[in-house]
């Protein structure tokens, strides 16, 4: 039986209704074709060869659904036929039309005048015909499509012929006409796309824009989708004041590599005259066994490149483009040990601005690192870092002539240290002790009176202890954990001699003074310049957190630093030192629900004075509103009025700086954008951003002004002009990325709708 076809057709004729139900099941061999459901208020015909259906009629074939007032099929030839006004409902889509021929064997045949609506993306359109060419494979002649809702025609897409692949999911558009509000402003001959979202090859939307130091651009990407795991981007950037700029990016990914390469060639600067080019490479690779490699290189062809070609600050602000490769390992030692090695070669492209001259950083010629440790011997923790670098300086020519020359050489860092911690549920006590020994070796001496070959061994000594009180507590009906966690820090370092004259200082910088430092050993960065300390750091930190989600919403915090002894290590001889007490506060979380806040405080209590501010505060009440203010000052050092030594910049000079942005709606549909940072100090604005946005239901168009410092005295303004037709494309410079860095919160309101 299961070589011949099998028709089943049943009657069921309800007691006191009209409605008249029909099923049809096929098989044939081991292949199962979906059974055909047909109901009507009123049947008739011969089960084998025409069925009609009159009456509300609705036929059922898997997740089609086809309804009418009237309509034939077919048995035999499995043909459904309406000639009136017909609805057809589908997995994805539903379609309607003045008529229907349909097989739904081979799924081949056509729609008159057919409307139709995805369900996915909520786009919609209609045509003069709409043809069925097999499973997955459609067809429709002098269609249009939109994702506006009915009624509305703001913008549409159009084209003679439109081939649609479900398999693939793409689509084969000719003659295509793009308008918006009835004006066209698009025609592209001939279209091929991916409806779905993924990947595929062709051009991408052209990008417009307009920039005060490149001109008007018109941009034109290419994307090139060549295997799932590696693609490119070409874009052709024409600017009316350079010339032609061609961008490419390479990506790749795999099992145990990935990264992007970046070339960016302008032929002909029609300005300087000259071949421009930038060169951008990041790799990343893991070879086995815990061996891995890395390869950052960052590299322009002049030093304004960034400040000429780039859009926005980020670009603009880059100064030192690093250039990097490394060789990694990662392992264990024993069951409660790590081990790892790093062998790094490192080199700077600096970019200088000629009204503010910077050191440019130290090569590394080469680099190892090991680094290990071991935990829980007899209860101790012992660690490990050892580093062995050549630091070359290449000589630099200033504007005045003369040339900068700095010591270089060969340095070796042996920092062995050992814990003995000893924690409870509810607190815990961890003396330390460590040797911080270094041996240079340099090319020539720092100064005439001083040596090539220096040593310098600093024992480092700390007690870090601190306990853990919990409480719940509610707060506005909502139930939390309330924490008090004192914490006592002492550190000793005795005094060595690191006077600039005697030792070179390839790394060291003193770092920024905040909660999160007061608890360090060594309040320079790098391994060049150790300080002297015989200090207390008493904290106090309270938390508020959720008891339902563990989510912390509140920290408060506070610390007091107390020096027993004058700070005698310094980085430059301008400046100052004594033995004042530093007071550090500082909150961050949700103020209130829509209030968020980081804030914090350094003083000087023997002065009683401010001598730092760092705060921000952010109002968010909903998505596309919120209102950000921030204020940073640093009272720097006394009687210095700037940084102006080359060779030994002051730390700390003075800065009072306010940041405000804001996303926020202002009429019906209208959202107004704007950030301003501006500089107290200098009188002078940083950068700043004013725009409008209107958002329609299918819809949105952005225009934002952008001015921001690109080097000293120099200033660059870029205007965005972006259309977004929702669920199609965006056609203009696109300033979303400038948005979101310039306002923290901002919403990108058109993905709401």
């Amino acid at each position: 039986m299961n070589n011949y076809y099998i028709q089943i057709l049943v009657f069921f004729i309800l007691l006191g209704s009209s409605v008249v139900v029909v099923a049809a099941e096929q098989l044939s061999g081991s292949k199962k074709k979906l059974p055909v459901f047909i109901e009507a208020d009123e049947i008739k015909g011969h089960p084998h060869e025409e069925v009609e259906a009159i009456g509300k009629a609705k036929l059922q074939r898997g997740d089609q659904v086809i309804s009418a007032d009237y309509m034939k099929y077919l048995p035999d030839t499995k043909d459904a036929i309406i000639d009136s006004k017909v609805h057809l409902e589908r997995e994805k889509d539903v379609l309607e039309g003045s008529h229907l021929r349909l097989n739904l064997e081979t799924l081949r045949g056509e729609l008159g005048q057919p409307n139709y609506y995805l369900k996915e993306g909520g786009g919609r359109g209609s045509g003069n015909l709409f043809l069925f060419e097999g499973e997955d494979h459609y067809r429709l002649k002098n269609g249009n499509y939109t994702t506006c809702p009915i009624g509305n025609d703001d913008w549409f897409i159009r084209a003679e012929d439109l081939e649609i692949d479900e398999e693939k999911e793409v689509g084969t558009a000719r003659h295509v006409r793009v308008a918006f509000k009835d004006v066209p402003f698009l025609y592209l001959p001939w279209l091929n796309f991916s409806y779905s979202g993924k990947r595929k090859t062709g051009f991408l939307a052209p990008v417009m824009g307009n920039t005060a130091r490149s001109g008007v651009e018109v941009s034109l990407p290419f994307y090139w989708n060549i295997a799932p795991n590696y693609d490119a981007t070409i874009t052709a950037r024409a600017m009316s004041k350079r010339g032609i700029m061609f961008e490419n990016e390479f990506r790749y990914i795999g099992e145990t590599l990935g990264g992007q390469a970046l070339l960016d060639i302008l032929p002909n600067d029609l300005i300087t005259n000259e071949t421009r080019y930038g060169v951008f490479l990041n790799h990343a690779q893991y070879f086995g066994k815990g061996w891995s490699g890395n390869v950052d290189y960052n590299h322009v062809s002049d030093r304004d490149f960034f400040r000429d070609l780039g859009t926005n600050v980020n670009l603009t602000a880059r100064t030192n483009l690093l250039q990097q490769a490394s060789t990694s390992y990662n392992g264990s030692l024993g069951q409660k040990g790590a081990i790892s090695f790093t062998t790094l070669v490192q080199s700077f492209q600096t970019l200088q601005d000629p009204r503010s001259l910077i050191v440019p950083p130290y090569k590394r010629l080469p680099q190892f690192t090991l680094t290990a440790s071991q935990r829980d011997v007899y209860g101790l923790d012992f660690d490990l870092t050892s580093i062995w670098t050549n630091f070359f300086f290449e000589t630099q020519r200033l504007p005045d002539g003369q040339q900068l020359k700095l010591a270089d050489g060969l340095r070796l860092v042996l920092f062995p240290s050992v814990s003995l911690p000893l924690q409870t549920a509810f607190g815990y006590i961890k003396p330390k002790v460590s040797l911080h020994h270094t041996r240079y070796n340099l090319n020539e001496p720092v100064s005439e009176n001083g040596d090539s070959n220096i040593n310098r061994t600093v024992p480092l000594f700390s007690l870090d202890s601190g306990v853990v009180f919990e409480r719940d507590t509610k707060f506005r009906n909502e139930n939390f954990v309330q924490t008090l966690e004192p914490r006592i820090f002492y550190l000793y370092v005795p005094f060595r001699n690191q006077d600039n004259s005697i030792f070179p200082n390839f790394e060291s910088a003193e770092m920024d003074f905040s909660f999160a430092q007061i608890f360090t050993e060594n309040r320079f960065s790098g391994h060049d310049r150790i300080n002297d300390a015989n200090e207390i750091t008493l904290a106090l930190t309270s938390r508020l957190i959720e008891s339902t989600t563990g989510n912390e919403r509140l920290r408060l915090a506070v610390g007091q630093k107390v020096r027993f002894s004058d700070r005698d290590v310094v980085l430059s001889g301008q400046q100052t030192t004594s033995n004042k007490t530093d007071f550090i506060a500082a909150i961050s979380g949700k103020i209130t629900p829509m209030i968020t806040t980081d804030t914090s405080v350094q003083l000087d209590e023997r002065e009683f004075r401010i001598e730092k501010i760092r705060t921000g505060v952010s109002y968010h009440p909903e998505p596309g509103k919120v209102f950000n203010l921030g204020y940073r000052y640093t009272r720097g050092v006394p009687g210095v009025v700037q940084s102006t030594n080359l060779l030994f910049p002051v730390p700390g000079a003075p800065l009072e700086q306010v940041d405000a942005s804001t996303q926020w709606p202002f009429l019906k549909n209208w959202q107004g954008m704007a950030s301003v940072n501006y500089s107290l100090q200098d009188d002078k604005l940083l950068a700043g951003l004013v725009g409008v946005e209107y958002n329609s239901c299918c819809w949105t168009l952005r225009m934002v002004l952008n001015r921001f410092i690109t080097a000293t005295e120099r200033t660059s303004t870029a205007f965005f002009v972006q259309l977004e037709l929702n669920g199609l494309m965006r056609v203009g410079n696109n300033p979303i990325r400038v948005l979101r860095q310039g306002i923290p919160g901002y919403t990108h309101t058109s993905q709401q709708f």
